[in-house]
């Protein structure tokens, strides 16, 4: 490395990944003295892409060369490196190891035992002022004190993040140093809130990363929403536990549903049952919509939100029944301010508010106890388009967290059933999803005399709704089709 003879170090959760060998995507430096001047050198000499990542602060970012997407971030050392550990928010990230130590073939998601690993050199070189070790082995997030907290509020989300990603405790005077803070978190920016959120959510433990948001009394926080659904009683012959409870259960259940090795009949079942699409179900599941955040994220999120209006909707019948009319689409409306408030792109907004005003569709698609229709299936798949296999899900997810303890195996398996046939028959029945095109536009317009405008679109779509139904098979049926309509006066049918 350029300028060898300075101190340089490899700090935070690169050594602390390395340490516990998880794959590791950034490393993170702290050199003395001008840390651009550093990395301009080791770009040059490295081949890497340099960037300026802040001027004022002296940090820089390099992207290696041939390293599947391997990147260093480095920043001027403030002080010295036991100085520099002891202001870091988390002991366990408090680590630093000179840069000596790391062997230069390091490679991008390199783990401390597989190849590129450095965990053996690291460990006798290791700086631990501030007793990281001892709590990555007791696996505890421990605070450096609660003035790190109060520097930034937005560490106090992220202790709950840490610890939900590795499936760490929380040390109990550092919860309660955080729930002490938890009114705070407004400070934080919307951006850096957001993405911790996201990234517990996308955990597969995410269950666990949401009950210790609300443990730490950030939940309430991130989503007040949900606060209204405390205490909330639900209608015992459908659920077992309030609004609240049941929403956070929804997430427990996605948990379950989608956990790659099953350790019970929710996740056994689901991929039994889905065995013939699961490899792209799971890709499906881990595609970012936006900046890298998983739709699995976006799904339990939905999850989470789905029943959100309940409380603002509930009524009692003159019978003593309690209804939740209109719960749908009024937390569709709430999902979508707090995704605004949350400042998650337009798209993944428009996706979690489909999720929450549809969860309900699937059922309904059956309630009359037969099948559904090929235009019932057509008009499921036009108004959801991608997101029909996540409200699917969702779905299922609902039924679960409904019945909790009490949903039995031969329940659930013919739920999994149902949910898997309206996917079979979208792949498997020709026409339903997409319909052959059997005229233009143009071709109506020339048929009926009619001038371009909305008409011909409404046309078109009544057109592709009846072969989807199995009502027109070809040309001559579609032209006949649509003269039948523009006779009767009206473009629907």
């Amino acid at each position: 490395a350029p300028g060898s003879e300075r101190e340089a170090y490899v700090v935070g959760g690169t050594v602390r990944d390395v340490l516990l060998g998880r794959a590791t995507r950034d490393i993170d430096v702290a050199i003395a003295g001008d840390a651009r001047g550093w990395a301009r050198e080791a770009a040059s000499e490295l081949g890497a892409h340099f960037v300026t990542l802040n001027d004022e602060h002296d940090v820089a970012r390099l992207v290696l060369p041939q390293s599947d997407g391997l990147y260093v971030d480095v920043a001027r050392l403030a002080g010295t490196v036991e100085q520099d550990a002891r202001r870091r928010d988390f002991t366990i990230d408090a680590l630093a190891v000179p840069l000596v130590s790391v062997p230069r073939g390091l490679k991008a998601g390199a783990t401390a035992e597989g190849e590129g690993g450095w965990k053996a050199r690291a460990t006798g070189d290791i700086i631990d002022v501030c007793g990281g070790v001892a709590d990555l082995d007791a696996q505890l997030v421990r605070m450096n004190g609660a003035d790190v907290l109060d520097a930034d509020p937005l560490r106090c989300l992220r202790g709950v993040r840490l610890a939900a990603e590795l499936g760490f405790d929380i040390e109990a005077s550092t919860l309660a140093a955080i729930r002490e803070r938890a009114g705070s978190l407004d400070r934080a920016a919307a951006e850096r809130r957001r993405d911790e959120l996201a990234r517990i959510l996308e955990q597969q433990e995410a269950y666990r990363g949401v009950r210790l948001l609300d443990e730490a009394g950030l939940l309430d926080e991130l989503l007040p929403e949900l606060a209204e659904g405390r205490g909330v009683e639900q209608p015992e012959q459908f659920h077992v536990y309030d609004v609240f409870e049941h929403n956070l259960r929804a997430v427990e259940a996605l948990d379950e549903m989608l956990r790659p090795e099953p350790r019970g009949f929710l996740g056994a079942e689901l991929w039994r049952t889905f065995a013939w699409c699961a490899e792209e179900l799971r890709a499906y599941l881990d595609e970012p919509l936006t900046e890298g955040r998983p739709r699995v994220a976006l799904v339990k999120l939905a999850a989470l939100l789905h029943d959100v209006a309940k409380p603002r909707t509930r009524s009692v019948e003159g019978d003593g029944r309690t209804r939740f009319f209109g719960h749908a689409d009024e937390g569709a409306r709430m999902a979508t301010a707090a995704m605004v408030r949350l400042r998650f792109s337009t798209r993944e907004t428009e996706f979690v508010r489909v999720l929450v005003a549809e969860h309900l569709r699937p059922v309904q698609l059956a309630q009359a106890g037969e099948a559904p229709t090929r235009r019932a299936l057509y008009r499921f798949y036009r108004d959801l388009d991608d997101a029909a296999p996540a409200v699917l899900l969702l779905a299922l997810a609902d039924a679960a967290a409904a019945r909790g303890p009490s949903m039995t195996r031969e329940g659930w398996s013919r739920q999994a059933a149902y949910m898997n046939g309206l996917l079979v028959r979208s792949k498997e029945e020709e026409g339903i999803i997409q319909p052959p095109r059997l005229v233009s536009g143009h071709d109506i317009m020339s048929v009926l005399g009619l001038p371009e405008g909305p008409a011909i679109g409404r046309l078109l779509e009544a057109l592709r709704e009846a072969q989807a139904a199995g009502e027109v098979h070809d040309t001559e049926e579609a032209l006949a089709f649509v003269r039948a309509l523009a006779r009767e006066g009206t473009e629907e049918p």
